[in-house]
């Protein structure tokens, strides 16, 4: 069983010139959360590793019109 502290996503650690970077070991909860979320309503999420984006995989095939 999991608590809702466990679903959380981690923030980014930091910003830099606009885009946030994460240089801390992915996870698969992480990558997870960044690159397969419902829950998430923008394309581009914080890059689970690195510097700059990800593209939130599920909001791509799941196109809702508002």
């Amino acid at each position: 069983m999991t608590t809702p502290d466990e679903n959380k996503v981690p923030a980014p650690q930091g910003k830099f010139a606009g885009m946030p970077y994460d240089w801390r070991r992915p996870t698969l909860a992480k990558l997870k959360a960044r690159w397969w979320n419902p829950d998430e309503p923008r394309v581009f999420t914080p890059k689970t590793f690195g510097w700059g984006f990800d593209i939130n995989v599920y909001r791509l095939l799941h196109w809702k019109k508002s």
